[in-house]
């Protein structure tokens, strides 16, 4: 392992992660860079746990989708073994899934079915949360290292707070949007029915309760309609 080279290429993928604009954009971006910066490794992606069930995130290959599946099926395997919230363990491999399992006796021989050789979870965390797993696949068995493992936990290192910054930047948008609708609708009502701000707010979470529906689609029903009853 030339680690000069891979500091190198991880500073310039630092960079990327800073310059991409969306959520999406930055974790496809950490996958592909796994992919790129990990000796061995042909496919990559992040399984995150959302009250107990699994989604999986920029995959660079379906395999990687059909193994995060696997696992939320079984409840076991690396990846959402180091997803989970109630482990202590922060890195899992298996070097070789060709040999008997020493762990995930259900989940390894049928990984093996879906072509995986080798394959790492790496929980994403930072100080504040744990946000999912970032995994690495490699089609061929003994393909990570001791190396591998390493220049993986540094990576994903770097990705956590990646992915935790740009999770924020889209919620802080997301806020900005909800309310300039929920503003915007408001003055609809106040000027369609005659009524404070304070009682337009009323009407937009009544209708909000009496319809189950969330008041940011509300608020967006209201605009796109200009303030029509349905």
């Amino acid at each position: 392992m030339d680690w000069r080279l891979f500091a190198q290429r991880m500073a310039s993928m630092a960079r990327d992660l800073l310059a991409e604009h969306t959520l999406d954009a930055t974790l496809e971006q950490i996958s592909r860079s796994a992919v790129e910066l990990v000796d061995g490794c042909d496919a990559s992606g992040i399984l995150v746990l959302s009250e107990g069930r699994v989604r999986s995130l920029a995959p660079t290959d379906q395999f990687v989708t059909d193994s995060d599946m696997l696992q939320g099926e079984l409840r076991e395997g690396p990846c959402f073994d180091a997803a989970r919230p109630d482990r202590p363990e922060r890195v899992f491999r298996i070097p070789d899934l060709t040999a008997r399992p020493e762990r995930w006796p259900r989940f390894v021989p049928r990984a093996r079915e879906l072509g995986v050789g080798s394959m790492m979870g790496f929980l994403l965390y930072t100080r504040e949360e744990e946000l999912g797993a970032l995994n690495m696949y490699s089609r061929k068995p003994g393909m990570f290292t001791e190396d591998s493992e390493t220049a993986g936990w540094l990576l994903a290192s770097h990705a956590a707070v990646a992915f935790a910054t740009a999770r924020t930047d889209e919620q802080m948008q997301e806020a900005i949007t909800t309310r300039h609708l929920i503003g915007e609708a408001m003055g609809i009502l106040m000027g369609r029915h005659r009524v404070t701000e304070d009682q337009a707010f009323d009407l937009l979470r009544t209708r909000s309760q009496r319809t189950n529906t969330k008041l940011r689609d509300v608020a967006r029903e209201i605009c796109e309609s200009g303030g029509a009853e349905r």
